[in-house]
């Protein structure tokens, strides 16, 4: 049956090894037969990069199909342009309902808002601030001490009996001390003790809950839903029985910390997250409850698709499942992400055509960038929208077929401009740039102002010699830069004016055809 919704789902924070059908790190133990049996229906990406190791700038790649640098929201806080066209845009031209259940990390361009006259309280006003989505069930899991975020997840949990000004963060994403102390989540110290609440009142749960309402209130009508979990993300700390569900056995030890950094390297490890994950004991924390959330988002994985096969919507819809960047969980010395060793930059990606026979598994490079494009061309769309895009539609590789030209190697950009790394190393925040190309053999980063970093990830798949500042590999590195500056090259620069329009612009420059200034 030809595809009729889509249906977007994405994982925040889960490391493309941390899954059944991953690569798997050394000595962790972790079952995900949910994601696998639903991964096994489509096609697998096992080289798939997130647009940026970070939230903010990679959901905006996932969710206009452009790369950070051509979208400009590069930065977490930074705010997606308005007028930018997201997957919400596109999808409603082509007639579905779409909406969010779950996370974004979108900041509205209030300024530009104001601007052009759009009010909150008006159609095209939420939209502008969503992301382009329709807010159905927003839960963003952010900045709890501020001021109550999450007002959906925060009114349930008042009607469920959970008390607080902020029951989010006092039961859901904190313990319960010896004393009655609310022990929050966000201390890694607190991470192997259970969450305040009910397994079926966590997160993961009521986000699941939002979004089979949604699926069920469209009946017939075509839809477009972006799932969007925000766990394994930190707070790590999770329910009963997930808490406690994984051991000191599924903890692997640490990949070590680099003899002689890369700079950019060395100022991240001075970061709290990194100084808070080398702390003795952390890691045999974090690391099980942060197993158990992922059990937890597949038991729920599980429950859905249970939910869509009754439904019969298996049977037209397009599922994908990503996350959006990974999680260093200690290792290199590293806490949270935004580098790009493996742990951090590489992704779970599958996709599932309800048309189309499953089991396929490529190792083509694949970019997050490349999911607009395949939902349009599912959809039947306009070839010129899809022309406008940086990603390409990965519909051959769901036939089981490799298309006749793709790119060489994937592509990976942050920026760092915010951070105290940039500080540290006295780098102008317009220069606190990098961009990665992941290749069959090499991985290159591009710094600016800075050594470049290279590594054979055939013979060092776990990255632990940099052969950037090698003389002996300089070609490598010259050959790396070529092809990064090719990509730049090839990257959209014309946003606002299609490939047709072009052609129509263009067709009667021909002898005879019209006469214009300069043509005699």
């Amino acid at each position: 049956m030809p595809v009729r919704n889509i249906l977007f789902i994405m994982a925040d924070q889960l490391r493309a090894d941390c899954w059944g059908a991953g690569i798997g790190v050394p000595g962790a133990k972790i079952e995900t037969p949910h994601l696998e049996a639903l991964a096994r229906r489509g096609t697998r990406f096992d080289r798939a990069y997130c647009p940026a190791p970070i939230c903010g700038p990679s959901r905006m790649g996932f969710y206009t199909g452009l790369y950070p640098s051509t979208h400009g929201a590069t930065v977490n806080q930074a705010p997606l342009p308005l007028g930018t066209v997201t997957l919400g845009d596109r999808m409603r031209k082509l007639g579905l309902r779409t909406a969010l259940a779950g996370k974004t990390h979108m900041k509205a361009d209030r300024e530009g808002m104001a601007r052009m006259g759009l009010s909150d309280l008006s159609d095209q006003g939420v939209l502008a601030a969503e992301c382009g989505f329709e807010p159905f069930a927003r839960d963003d899991g952010l900045h709890p001490l501020d001021k109550p975020p999450n007002k959906g997840y925060n009114a349930y949990l008042r009607g469920k009996g959970y008390d607080g000004d902020n029951p989010w963060h006092d039961h859901a994403n904190s313990a319960l001390g010896p004393q009655g102390e609310i022990l929050s989540g966000w201390y890694l110290r607190h991470a192997d003790k259970p969450a305040r609440v009910a397994p079926e009142d966590s997160e993961t749960a009521w986000t699941t809950d939002r979004a089979m309402a949604f699926i069920d209130e469209q009946g017939d009508a075509p839809w477009c839903l972006h799932l969007s979990y925000i766990k394994p993300h930190w707070p790590y700390i999770a329910p009963k029985p997930y808490c406690g569900l994984f051991g000191p056995d599924s903890v692997w030890p640490a990949v070590p910390t680099a003899a002689d950094p890369h700079p950019v390297y060395r100022a991240f490890l001075d970061h709290t997250e990194s100084i808070g994950f080398r702390r003795d004991g952390a890691r045999e924390r974090v690391i099980p409850t942060y197993l158990g959330l992922i059990r937890e988002l597949d038991d729920h994985i599980g429950r859905l698709t249970a939910f869509l096969e009754e439904r019969g919507r298996l049977d037209d819809t397009m599922i994908a499942f990503v996350s959006d960047h990974g999680d260093y969980l200690g290792d290199y010395g590293l806490g949270e992400k935004q580098l790009f060793h493996d742990v951090s930059a590489h992704i779970p990606f599958f996709v599932v055509h309800p048309d189309l026979p499953g089991g396929h598994v490529s190792q083509a490079p694949v970019e997050g960038i490349d999911l607009v494009p395949t939902f349009l061309d599912a959809l039947g769309g306009d070839p010129h929208d899809i022309q406008m895009l940086d990603g390409r539609p990965l519909t051959p590789f769901l036939r089981g077929e490799a298309p006749p030209a793709w790119r060489m190697a994937a592509c990976c950009e942050l920026d760092y401009a915010t951070r105290q790394a940039r500080v540290a190393l006295g780098v102008a925040p317009k220069r606190a740039r990098g961009w990665m190309l992941r290749g069959e053999r090499w991985k290159y980063v591009h710094w600016l102002d800075l050594p470049p970093q290279l590594y054979d990830m055939i013979e060092d798949p776990r990255e632990l010699h940099d052969l950037g500042r090698d003389p002996a590999h300089a070609a490598t590195v010259r050959r790396m830069r070529d092809l990064l500056f090719d990509q730049f090259a090839d990257r959209l620069t014309r946003t606002s004016f299609t490939a047709a329009e072009v052609e129509a612009e263009t067709a009667d420059y021909t002898f005879g055809g019209r006469i214009k200034m300069g043509v005699w």
